[in-house]
């Protein structure tokens, strides 16, 4: 009797899901070899997962500092993870792929359009280098403005190290620094009144936040607005919304507040910019946000929680889902059928799956807070901060990760991972299978609002 067995073809949510775990996985049985960690010993397991889930969902939640507890090794780890994660498994995987020779086929392309978010899969590969090279560009460049800065508080070799670091850090939105060699935990509050690294580090998580196709109109019509698609209209113009409203509030609200004193007008400008910029996306922070009223803390969860771009090296809910929904709501009072956003129609599927991201993002948000309030027993905000930078990829935080406990850490990492991959990724992969519908229910009104 023959047998033959049925070959099961992955779906491209399930291929990006299992590339990143086999990221992460190799990451964490790096980070545990006795040479990765700077002191006697191997790092724990749960320390070295917690760190390869962290680098390679681009978040910069730490449970140890990064400057003092690993070698240059781990460091090097940790920077390969960092540059993986930003630029997507599946991106590295088909430039490797290329540069072997090997075709390229449409399963890979399909598989690439859903990871940088294209609309189309025509020109995918073409997308890939152009990717590939402007990300090698954009992050030399980087290096290159931060040496001034680096080298003559370092020297010259750990300067270069240390410039080459912060620039892949900073573009791929990461947050992880080397600074604890100052004080451990510090970020880059020894920075606050730097304008030369607050520029650059700002200019870094901007490009890299604002999504691959924006990039690709951006070179393609330079300053003709108008022939920009409308999602990289709708990118730049409520980036530059998020960036703006948020900064006008620390600088009145915040850093005018007793306590801040000692910030010249210039440094309270460069704070409250950054302090906008990079909660979104990044994880780094100028100032104590321990220092920041509950009002300022939950701006910055808010806009955590937004994020960034689609197809970019940032996290959240994305700035699309947020101009979609609030376009659906105009149309809503004004009782139009469909949103409009610069000129176009915004199809009902687009806002349906607009609100399941925001349903699914806060749902995660909120229980992974409570449950982390609840384990550690404190105030609901600070829990609610780390869960928001958490499922949001940003790393921005209160300080309180490394004394959490295991269970809390293992939520948090449970929120990382979610929050890179996307939700909507997991529910694909777990429910590849289409079947199609041909019988509805009974239509009946229910009255909402």
């Amino acid at each position: 009797m023959k047998i033959t067995l049925k070959r099961r073809r992955l779906s491209s949510s399930q291929i990006i899901l299992l590339g990143f775990l086999g990221v992460i996985a190799s990451g964490t049985i790096l980070l545990m070899l006795p040479w990765a960690r700077a002191g006697a010993g191997s790092a724990p397991f749960l320390d070295a997962l917690f760190t390869a889930t962290s680098a390679t969902c681009v978040t910069g939640l730490i449970t140890n500092d990064t400057a003092t507890y690993w070698s240059v090794f781990g460091q090097t780890v940790i920077l390969c993870l960092i540059q993986v994660g930003g630029l997507g498994v599946i991106t590295v995987a088909i430039f490797i792929t290329k540069l072997s020779g090997r075709k390229i086929g449409l399963m890979q392309r399909s598989t690439m359009q859903e990871a940088i978010a294209a609309p189309q899969m025509g020109g995918i590969v073409r997308m890939t280098g152009f990717i590939l090279k402007m990300v090698v560009v954009i992050e030399a460049l980087g290096a290159a403005a931060l040496l001034p800065a680096m080298i003559p508080e370092f020297g010259i070799v750990r300067g270069i190290w240390y410039a080459v670091f912060h620039s892949i850090s900073s573009f791929c939105n990461a947050g992880f620094d080397l600074m604890g060699v100052k004080e451990p935990y510090s970020s880059l509050t020894s920075y606050t009144g730097d304008v030369a690294v607050n520029v650059i580090v700002m200019v870094l998580i901007v490009v890299g936040g604002i999504g691959f196709l924006t990039w690709d109109d951006v070179k393609r019509n330079r300053f003709h607005l108008r022939r920009y698609r409308m999602q990289s209209k709708v990118v730049l113009t409520v980036t530059a919304v998020l960036i703006v409203l948020p900064a006008v509030f620390f600088y009145w609200k915040e850093f005018g507040m007793p306590g801040w004193e000692d910030m010249s007008v210039g440094e309270r400008i460069l704070a409250s910019f950054f302090q906008s910029v990079t909660t979104r996306t990044a994880g780094y922070n100028t100032v104590d946000l321990t220092q920041l009223t509950q009002s300022g803390q939950m701006i910055m969860i808010l806009l955590m929680l937004i994020g960034g771009s689609p197809g970019s090296t940032a996290g959240g809910m994305k700035v699309t889902t947020l101009a979609v929904l609030f376009a659906t709501a105009v149309a809503v009072f004004r009782r139009r059928p469909n949103a409009h956003i610069f000129g176009r129609r915004i199809p009902n599927d687009t806002a349906h799956y607009a609100a399941t991201v925001l349903i699914l993002y806060l749902s995660l948000f909120l229980a992974g807070g409570i449950f982390i309030g609840c384990a550690e027993n404190m105030p609901i905000v600070p829990a609610l901060f780390e869960a928001a930078s958490a499922i949001a990829t940003v790393g921005v935080t209160l300080g309180i990760t490394p004394d959490l406990c295991a269970a809390s850490k293992v939520v948090l990492i449970i929120l990382m991972f979610l929050g890179r991959v996307g939700g909507m990724t997991i529910v694909y992969a777990a429910l590849s299978t289409k079947h199609p519908y041909v019988s509805e229910f009974p239509q009946e009104k229910i009255m909402v609002g």
